[in-house]
């Protein structure tokens, strides 16, 4: 993917600093200013800060105090220091409910709108794996997907799923528009209960440069099997998230 440009902030952007004795130190100044305009969305998830060099120049200070107030705001979770792309605005991390619904449909709730882009799309005949997964005889065709999900620029989530031949109609551009259970929904289907495994593993390659993050970083992982209303198999999902900006949420009740 196109890696974003950076921005370079003026002086003005940071307003008068107080640099009377007494006054707040000057990093937390600045760490101050970036976090309202992250706050406020003037400096949107996926935005590339110049580097600390040229900022301090760019607003009279020097590199440390710069830098110590980039620090404080990946302390807190509102920016991130990647090799190879620099400092980075993120998302703010997504708590998901451990519930029968969709990523998409999850976002969409939270108010953060999802984007998704169609990795792969193919019909393919069923493996032993597969078939055994889906409870279909070996031959039958399947319905393979691998999506990146992300939030504004940002890529949060590589979800792979393998659908039976009933659902092998559904297109590249509806999952483009839309979440794969509202997809299916759409089609009649009825859900009801799915087994499901949370998880963890290392990214590879592939992973880490589509996720953003170094190969060998830590992925949360989820593996899904959903039923229909029938008990039929609707679909079954193998998907990782970074834990940086996701989570599993669930409710414990005594018994």
């Amino acid at each position: 993917m196109a890696r974003e440009p950076e921005t370079e902030l003026p002086a003005e952007f940071f307003g008068p600093l107080d640099r009377s004795p007494g006054a707040v130190p000057l990093y937390v100044q600045i760490a101050r200013r970036l976090e309202a305009a992250i706050s406020s969305g003037q400096l949107v998830a996926g935005t590339r800060l110049e580097n600390e060099v040229a900022m301090a120049k760019r607003i009279g200070l020097s590199r440390p105090t710069v830098r110590q107030a980039i620090q404080d705001l990946v302390d807190k979770g509102l920016l991130v220091r990647r090799r190879g792309i620099g400092t980075q605005v993120i998302q703010r991390p997504v708590a998901r409910p451990v519930d029968l619904t969709s990523l998409y449909e999850d976002l969409e709730k939270s108010g953060n709108p999802p984007k998704t882009v169609v990795l792969s799309h193919r019909v393919e005949a069923a493996d032993a794996d597969s078939a055994e997964r889906l409870g279909v005889p070996v031959g039958s065709p399947c319905l393979h997907l691998r999506r990146l999900r992300l939030v504004g620029s940002t890529p949060l989530a590589i979800l792979h799923n393998v659908l039976p031949a009933r659902f092998t109609d559904i297109t590249a551009e509806e999952l483009v528009n839309s979440g794969l259970y509202e997809t299916l929904r759409a089609r009649g289907v009825v859900f009801s209960v799915a087994q499901q495994r949370i998880g963890a593993k290392a990214a590879d390659a592939e992973e880490g440069e589509l996720l953003e993050i170094e190969t060998g970083a830590p992925l949360l992982t989820m593996h899904r099997t959903a039923h229909d209303h029938s008990g039929g198999i609707v679909e079954w999902g193998d998907h990782c998230y970074r834990p940086d900006l996701y989570s599993f949420e669930t409710t414990l009740v005594s018994r």
